[in-house]
């Protein structure tokens, strides 16, 4: 890799993993689909919901850099991209500022959601950004217990999708519910190819993930029924009537196997960054065909 200078904002832009913003953009796409499908699309508190969950996931990856640093789990034999602390190219003291910047933007750009939500948004932004710290912090850090892939489902599923619905509709519905599950289980295979590479690594490291703790061949397993069950659960859509919004997405589920199938064959090592990079394609794509479903239909 090409040398990163230090405190630079190639090294803060390699800090905030741009490429993971993919998966807070989705379910704010398909929330705000949902909302548009029942007539009540509002462009504004769309974007600034946009706006919010990006901020958060820039922060979260902050905070997730600096205490996996301090944890010792970026170990030497690391499979993923490089970490900023760990490679020198952010102090600790400068990641801390970091983490504040990103978390008070975010807390500014979700005050202006009170206008269209309530009151009731306050608590929602904090649990969010209680949890940015839970994840990988504290006397229980949760990512190192397995909870990571009921997190994702919980805050790219039901709080980013919801959230979105209901400062635009002011109500919830079951379509919404439908739609933030396949989104959370969307985002999830993310987060399990990654478990699923780094699983030796997290073992040596203490860190208990879902994939260490059932192992290799059914960690596999999980990883494509998730996303089978992302696409399966789209067909709800066509029970109610929206053809569109059913059958499109089962076109990811004919990616997902496939690369599924490429996971299994590579197995280990740096390789499997590939399939990382065709996960988070394939989760775009679905989020992009459920939302033209839900558009035209």
């Amino acid at each position: 890799m090409t040398h990163i200078q230090p405190a630079s904002l190639h090294a803060w832009w390699l800090a905030s993993r741009p490429k993971t913003l993919t998966g807070a953009a989705v379910p704010v796409l398909v929330g705000s689909a949902l909302a548009y499908s029942d007539g009540k699309f509002d462009a504004v508190p769309a974007c600034i919901c946009l706006l919010f969950a990006c901020l958060m996931q820039i922060a979260a990856n902050l905070i997730n850099d600096l205490f996996d640093f301090l944890k010792g789990s970026d170990r030497e034999d690391r499979l993923g991209p490089e970490r900023a602390c760990s490679q020198g190219w952010i102090s600790p003291h400068s990641m801390k500022i970091g983490i504040a910047v990103a978390l008070i933007l975010a807390a500014i750009t979700g005050s202006a959601l009170l206008f269209y939500g309530g009151w009731e948004l306050i608590f929602v932004g904090a649990i969010c950004m209680i949890f940015a710290f839970l994840y990988t912090t504290g006397p229980y850090p949760l990512s190192y217990h397995g909870w990571g892939d009921v997190l994702v489902l919980f805050f790219f599923g039901l709080v980013p999708v919801g959230g979105t619905y209901y400062v635009q509709a002011h109500g919830w519905n079951t379509n919404v519910t439908i739609g933030a599950l396949v989104c959370g289980l969307a985002v999830d295979t993310l987060l399990i190819v990654n478990n699923y590479r780094d699983r030796d690594a997290d073992k040596k490291s203490g860190k208990r993930t879902l994939v260490v703790r059932l192992g290799e061949k059914a960690g596999s397993y999980l990883y494509l029924c998730t996303g089978l069950l992302a696409g399966i659960l789209c067909i709800w859509f066509a029970y109610q009537g929206n053809i569109w919004a059913g059958l499109l997405p089962q076109l990811y589920v004919i990616l997902h196997i496939f690369t599924w199938k490429k996971m299994i064959y590579i197995r280990s090592g740096k390789k499997l960054n590939s399939i990382l990079g065709e996960t988070s394609r394939n989760m775009l794509f679905l989020g992009i065909l459920l939302c033209i479903g839900l558009l035209i239909g």
